[in-house]
């Protein structure tokens, strides 16, 4: 077993930080979390990548840290598997994906992320954010300042970098110019792990009917056009950590999307003081018309990611949200 100081010394050469000590916090989806103190007393987060990309039989589940990127799941979930084909290149293009999407959503100077401290094609490692509870003000804030990241906007729909959610590669090819919104979302997110849900077995072919009839009316279904968002992109309860009273964003699917995605994402799985970020959202830059009965559609695509990653205890939470997006 590796040693905290010789991963403290492995991590030097990695990353050319200066670790002086690398405490093993827990693991997830193949990579070890562990908490570093760096030159000058200062704590940092790491994720580094195991001998298998897998994980071995026996992984300890994840433990939520202070600066931690959790695991995608829902509480009582079982661990994540793997996607099939997952590789040294793949596991470096994950990181590469985490850290442009954090450096990116800094770019925008509104809601605060973890610094990038380093990443390379093993490890990636930010700075640590020391908790604080989620009190109502700082809700409200969240809100008021996730309307202004997504109102810094992008290019397009998409991303310039390959994306992951979680273990699962994420297609985020931009669209052309001048493509609207239901049409790339129909193409990237819900008809492939609608493929990969049906050919695991995690969906049948009725199950499956349901999805292709959102898909087949999503230009009725989507609302009012809107333009591309900078997004977060999985910005369910467990990647928002609080801290300072306020929230920040971690373990980001960033791209160019649809803003109404993100607010579906925290009610899926029930963020704190939600209504309290509903308002301070809605203060600062008012959603349109009927977006709350558009969740389902934008809840649709992890849904879809979920039963991918878990199997069919997530069919009958993707056959609610295929049927209550179609009668919207």
């Amino acid at each position: 077993m590796t040693s905290f100081t010789s991963a403290a010394r492995q991590l030097t050469r990695q990353t050319g930080l200066a670790v002086r000590d690398a405490r093993v916090v827990g693991s997830q989806h193949g990579y070890q979390h562990l908490m570093l103190t760096l030159a000058g007393s200062r704590r940092a987060f790491a994720k580094v990548a195991t001998e298998s990309r897998a994980g071995a039989p026996g992984d300890a589940p994840a433990q939520t840290a202070p600066g931690d990127a959790p695991a995608q799941t829902a509480p009582g979930d079982a661990p994540a598997q793997t996607a099939p084909g997952d590789a040294p290149a793949q596991t470096a293009a994950a990181f590469a994906a985490e850290a442009s999407g954090l450096r990116w959503l800094a770019e925008a100077d509104a809601v605060p992320v973890p610094e990038v401290l380093a990443v390379t094609e093993t490890a990636l490692v930010i700075s640590m954010i020391s908790p604080g509870p989620a009190t109502p003000s700082a809700a409200f804030r969240f809100g008021a300042e996730l309307a202004q990241l997504h109102a810094t906007g992008a290019e397009a729909f998409g991303a310039p970098w390959p994306g992951f959610i979680a273990s699962l590669p994420l297609d985020n090819t931009p669209a052309p110019a001048g493509t609207p919104w239901p049409q790339w979302y129909a193409s990237r997110r819900l008809q492939p792990y609608l493929e990969m849900a049906v050919d695991s077995g995690a969906l049948r072919r009725q199950d499956a009917q349901l999805v292709e009839a959102v898909i087949d009316r999503i230009d009725s279904l989507a609302g009012p056009p809107e333009p591309p968002s900078r997004i977060h992109g999985d910005c369910w309860a467990g990647n928002v950590l609080w801290s300072g009273d306020r929230g920040w964003l971690i373990d980001p699917a960033a791209h160019g999307g649809h803003r109404e995605t993100d607010l579906a994402m925290l009610a899926l799985f029930g963020a704190p003081s939600l209504d309290r970020i509903l308002v301070g959202y809605n203060d600062a830059i008012p959603l349109a018309a009927g977006w709350r009965s558009r969740v389902p559609l934008h809840q649709l695509h992890p849904l879809l990611v979920h039963a991918c990653l878990f199997g069919p205890s997530y069919r009958e939470g993707v056959r609610s949200a295929a049927r209550e997006a179609l009668s919207a």
